[in-house]
């Protein structure tokens, strides 16, 4: 069965950055457009940010684009998330999954963005 686990996420001052991580096991990653999502308190979970199997073609939300950026190690079976320019409202819970949220969800890592 397919297990993700997220890490990376941490308290961290506006303007900071933070590289959340992904890793996939029980199946590869590599033949699907896999993606980010989160959910702040309160709110329905969103997506952020997603890429192509081959890395070719990533799309973000708006509010994160210029700021985050996607990448994946289909060697290591891994999905990356490379955030910077962070603001309060990038506070939330991180999750990957497929682009159509397919798999099990894992625990998600929390990234908050305070002073």
């Amino acid at each position: 069965q397919v297990q993700l686990v997220e890490s990376g996420g941490a308290l961290v001052q506006p303007g900071g950055s933070l590289r959340l991580s992904c890793a996939a096991s029980g199946r590869t990653i590599t033949y699907s457009t896999m993606g980010w999502f989160r959910q702040a308190p309160g709110k329905e979970r969103e997506f952020v940010a997603t890429i192509t199997w081959n890395g070719d073609i990533t799309t973000y939300m708006d509010s994160v684009k210029g700021r985050f950026t996607i990448s994946r190690d289909n060697a290591r079976n891994t999905l990356y998330l490379q955030m910077n320019s962070l603001k309060p409202e990038d506070t939330a819970v991180y999750y990957c999954n497929t682009r159509s949220g397919q798999w099990p969800w894992g625990q998600g890592t929390l990234v908050t963005v305070s002073s």
